[in-house]
């Protein structure tokens, strides 16, 4: 009884220190959202559009699927992570939306560097992020509200290596909480892969005697590519997973069993790691393809 007195009081703790009512759309008649994404918005331009020079290949792809992908269908957009500001200013290139806060994407961002106050939670509750606890599982309650992002058929975005990576190097092995997303979506999302380069110079994170400089930098050159969309045959992907052997042994954390799918730990971590390794390939092959746009 204790431990579960526990959990219940950490649980609320967690709840009230996040602020998920300040992210509702009615919050306020929505005046502070929309004065968060013109305020970020114009941060974002000015950086993308004035301070540095961007260029984005296939814009289009993305531009169009954000502002009219069939109604109810939500979009998850995945990218490489590479610096502390990829997210807002990859938004900032011209002739994107990005003040817009009812067309605005909401994003996944690490619960210990965006939520470690009130003001702070309140603040990025209203640029529509959803905090992620660290070593939290993919089923956490925070999860759970990244899925009904999607549920909503609104447009998430993922960072999916879960960690910054500033060095030239393969895009990671991803982790499986992306996958998971689009596995529990009632309706399978569109999955829009970005490969992004240059943030890593707006924002470094060994500049200043081992720390980020205060504010960012300017005069760098960003590349953005926008691939096409990933496809994924759920039901055979379904399938496959369902006849992967039971193994009690790989039963670490308890997952609970996917209905209506019936779907055990076993066969999540099959398909999860299935899902993540194709999303890993497409966004390496679009990797390699900016590297070879940026040198002609």
């Amino acid at each position: 009884m204790e431990a579960s007195a526990d959990a219940g009081a950490a649980a609320a703790a967690a709840s009230a220190r996040t602020l998920r009512w300040a992210g509702r759309a009615g919050h306020l008649g929505g005046f502070p959202r929309a004065a968060v994404f013109a305020a970020v918005g114009a941060f974002a331009k000015a950086y993308a559009s004035l301070l540095n020079t961007t260029t984005v290949h296939n814009a289009d792809a993305l531009l169009r699927l954000v502002s009219a992908r069939p109604r109810g269908t939500p979009l998850l957009t995945i990218s490489n992570h590479m610096s502390t500001v990829d997210d807002p200013l990859m938004w900032g290139f011209k002739g994107f939306p990005i003040s817009d806060a009812k067309l605005g994407r909401w994003v996944l961002t690490a619960e210990d560097i965006c939520f470690r106050n009130v003001v702070m939670s309140y603040m990025f509750r209203l640029g529509k992020c959803v905090p992620i606890t660290r070593g939290g599982g993919i089923y956490q309650e925070h999860m759970n509200e990244a899925l009904d992002v999607l549920i909503n058929g609104d447009w998430l975005h993922s960072f999916p290596e879960g960690k910054i990576a500033q060095d030239d190097e393969p895009i990671r092995r991803l982790k499986w909480g992306t996958a998971s997303l689009i596995v529990r979506a009632p309706v399978t999302p569109i999955v829009l892969p970005i490969v992004h380069s240059g943030f890593e110079k707006v924002m470094p994170e060994n500049l200043f005697f081992g720390r980020r400089p205060p504010v960012p930098l300017w005069g760098k050159k960003i590349d953005i590519i926008i691939g096409d969309p990933i496809e994924f045959d759920m039901a055979s992907l379904k399938q496959e997973a369902s006849a992967v052997p039971h193994d009690s042994s790989s039963e670490k954390k308890g997952w609970p069993i996917i209905t209506p799918d019936g779907l055990d730990e076993a066969a999540q971590r099959w398909l999860y790691q299935k899902m993540s390794d194709k999303i890993q390939s497409v966004m390496e092959r679009l990797r390699k393809k900016l590297l070879n746009l940026k040198q002609h």
